[in-house]
């Protein structure tokens, strides 16, 4: 964590605020291509390498991602699934953002990115053939992060059935498994690679693992109040009766005393009415 901590403070200002929201965007404008002409995608759009390599399109390294989480359908089926999971990928994401904070959840979806990225090159460099992948492991690994961050947060399948998060992330990993175990040498590599943002969460992010979104919440609050706490503004003045300074009022003014011997200042309610400090003892 300190490695990414270094990060955050070199880097973290280039982090983009709810990225999700931009994200969603992207997944809407994909549906709209989809709905308007479905083969768009895959020939101008698409992570394809022989493209880039060949023919220099590098945008497609980029709007590979507007390709939406549901690709294949009915018209009717598109539009309701689409919605149910851009809106739910939108919540996971927005969720681990607050928790994680900005820069850590964009660390997580480049990364997550990059290995779809190299998925692609490597399938393309052994095989010769472009792999058309979508963007359906990198929101599996949205989900699988929320479900190890938050493993008791129950779903509710159809709007009825309630299920906790662990079970659902278990029945997902143990898809992603059988897919490994019973695909091929390519299928191997696409998943292992593209979820390498997962399996860095898992080695470098154990402080969250088991906490209720309570316990996150409060962690974040305890670690913003000793913030604060470390930055609190140094004062210049203080009054040597009360003790209150400039920060306690905008109306205090505060002068040295010219009959005391020493530094000592007072504000306008002990200017002329507190006792002198000289050599020999407090006078009046």
């Amino acid at each position: 964590m300190n490695f990414l901590n270094k990060m955050e403070r070199k880097f973290g200002r280039f982090a983009i605020p709810n990225l999700m929201y931009y994200i969603v965007v992207m997944y809407i404008a994909g549906f709209v291509i989809r709905m308007i002409n479905p083969m768009f995608y895959y020939y101008y759009l698409s992570l394809a390498p022989s493209a880039i390599i060949h023919k220099f399109q590098f945008w497609r390294l980029v709007t590979f991602l507007l390709y939406p989480p549901v690709g294949s359908g009915s018209t009717l089926t598109l539009l309701i699934f689409n919605f149910f999971m851009i809106s739910l990928y939108y919540s996971l994401g927005s969720t681990l953002e607050r928790i994680w904070g900005t820069f850590r959840f964009n660390l997580y979806f480049l990364i997550g990115v990059l290995g779809n990225i190299l998925a692609a090159f490597l399938l393309y460099g052994i095989t010769g053939t472009d792999y058309v992948l979508s963007t359906q492991y990198l929101n599996a690994s949205l989900f699988l992060a929320f479900a190890v961050t938050f493993p008791e947060m129950q779903f509710y399948l159809y709007g009825l059935l309630p299920v906790k998060a662990k079970w659902l992330g278990i029945f997902d990993g143990a898809i992603f498994l059988l897919n490994f175990i019973i695909g091929n040498g390519a299928k191997r590599v696409e998943i292992v690679v593209s979820l390498l943002n997962f399996l860095l969460f898992l080695a470098l992010s154990r402080n969250y693992k088991g906490m209720s979104p309570k316990q996150m919440h409060v962690k974040k609050e305890f670690k913003t109040k000793i913030k604060a706490a470390s930055t609190t503004k140094k004062t210049n003045h203080r009054c040597a009766v009360c003790g209150r300074t400039e920060l306690d009022g905008e109306d205090l003014e505060f002068r040295y005393c010219s009959k005391c011997e020493g530094s000592y200042e007072y504000c306008q309610d002990h200017l002329y009415t507190h006792k002198h400090v000289t050599k020999a003892g407090m006078n009046e």
